[in-house]
């Protein structure tokens, strides 16, 4: 009989996996067809055409396969249980004497083993994917604009080259507004000299135009320098922000030491540090979440199949699993606004809803 609780945690945990990463791959395959649709508006833009979009969207996959990786969790595992419910091999299983906790337990081992995985995956392929995706794709659409690890985005117009540390974008097309942080411009003559340099801790991009905030600028002469501070300006700029907003990395695709560095270097910078802190508490609490969800689940695939209402417990439990995303989501932006512990927002959903879900079905544990 010792032998018996292993081969069951093969064969479940087989069968988990299997719908799991079926379930995975449909999820990632709607995204990547949802995101090359998207992509399909760019081509024609420089030399952006069908292939290199397709170049992308592939390049970004693992940055969508740990993205979807929760969701896919709760759905494959409450699938593949079901499955075992529906041939009868849970009852089977229990009238071995083998507890639902126990049957549960090698579910939970291939979550969290595909939950490291993916931890892995996020401080090492996809932000690598990601980087290059991104430059890939910005090198098709303009020559002019260009990115590295360490120096950040690069830009040119005519004599003047850009460079900024950080930046963020939203909106699309006509509607698309950029913030670039820690801006860099240097001006050069018709002789390659440079003209001018000029700091600004931010420039923003709004309704068609260029604005520098909190701008150093030094003027070089033969002989001189001459140095003056304005607080804002206009620029008078056509670099486009659509294609700019390319060379952005977003802080949710970073390495967690490269969330860490720019949360202080924002922080340090009196710069506004959301988007990095709320990415990077996001990191810290992925694996916690995407288990204890999934696990909270997972008695919805219990119950006796002779009521039946397998379908409609199968329903529950996979509104149940993927709503609690979205109240943790909630939860997140609630404490954005009210500037309470992110902390708090991102652990607090998931660790109430598991003692709620071990509450309710301790009895039939």
């Amino acid at each position: 009989m010792r032998l018996i609780p292993r081969q069951v945690d093969r064969m479940i945990g087989a069968r988990v996996l299997l719908t799991l990463c079926a379930v995975w791959a449909v999820l990632i395959g709607f995204d990547a067809i949802t995101a090359l649709a998207d992509e399909l508006g760019d081509v024609g833009t420089g030399d952006y055409g069908f292939s290199q979009a397709l170049i992308y969207i592939v390049l970004t996959l693992p940055r969508r396969a740990y993205t979807l990786f929760p969701t896919a969790a709760v759905i494959g595992a409450l699938l593949g249980m079901g499955a075992l419910a529906t041939t009868s091999e849970l009852t089977a299983l229990r009238a071995l004497g083998l507890s639902r906790a126990r049957i549960c337990a090698a579910t939970a081992a291939v979550v969290a083993g595909l939950t490291l995985s993916m931890v892995l995956i996020a401080e090492t392929l996809a932000p690598t994917s990601e980087q290059f995706a991104q430059s890939y794709a910005l090198r098709a659409k303009s020559s002019a604009v260009g990115t590295t690890q360490r120096a950040g985005l690069w830009a040119r117009e005519g004599r003047t080259f850009l460079n900024a540390r950080t930046g963020r974008s939203t909106g699309r097309g006509a509607d698309t507004s950029i913030e670039l942080n820690d801006v860099t411009l240097y001006e050069f003559d018709t002789q390659g000299r440079l003209a001018s340099m000029a700091w600004a801790r931010r420039a923003s991009h709004r309704d068609g135009s260029w604005t520098l905030h909190d701008i150093h600028r030094s003027r070089f002469g033969r002989n001189s320098v001459k140095s003056e501070d304005v607080a804002e300006e206009h620029w008078d700029s056509d670099l486009s922000p659509d294609v700019l907003k390319l060379g952005v990395a977003k802080p949710r695709y970073l390495r967690l030491s490269e969330l860490d560095e720019g949360l202080d270097y924002m922080e340090r910078n009196q710069l506004d540090s959301s988007e990095f802190s709320t990415a990077f508490w996001s990191r810290i609490f992925y694996p916690f979440s995407s288990i204890a969800l999934c696990l909270a689940a997972l008695p919805f695939a219990f119950g006796s199949l002779r009521s039946g209402g397998f379908g409609k417990r199968l329903f529950i439990g996979v509104v149940f699993g993927v709503g609690m995303f979205t109240v943790q989501t909630l939860a997140v932006n609630l404490a954005q606004v009210y500037h309470l512990p992110l902390p708090l927002a991102y652990g607090l959903p998931p660790l109430l809803v598991a003692l709620a879900s071990w509450w309710h079905f301790r009895r039939a544990f």
